[in-house]
């Protein structure tokens, strides 16, 4: 999509929910990421598995509302960083 188009469509973001994107960081093996999806029914729609030293980026969308992180792991966000051993 060309710059012409994103201004007539409202941006790039459109479509994408918030469009805040996250990063998850493994600090051990077998960490797990769960997507979860919006709207009526919250259910699980992705999930990763990550080994030690292994990172993952991704980004809320008007699918995914809420996402899980199972294991040891840091996760960086626009409103700070929550490691999961505290």
């Amino acid at each position: 999509m060309n710059q012409e188009q994103q201004s007539k469509s409202g941006g790039a973001e459109q479509g994408t929910g918030s469009g805040d994107y996250f990063v998850v960081k493994a600090k051990e093996q077998g960490v797990t990421v769960i997507g979860l999806t919006r709207g009526k029914d919250t259910r699980f729609h992705h999930t990763e598995k990550l080994d030690k030293g292994e990172v993952l980026i991704a980004q809320f969308t008007d699918h995914t509302s809420a996402v899980k992180v199972r294991g040891k792991a840091v996760v960086y966000t626009k409103h700070g960083i929550i490691d999961t051993d505290e």
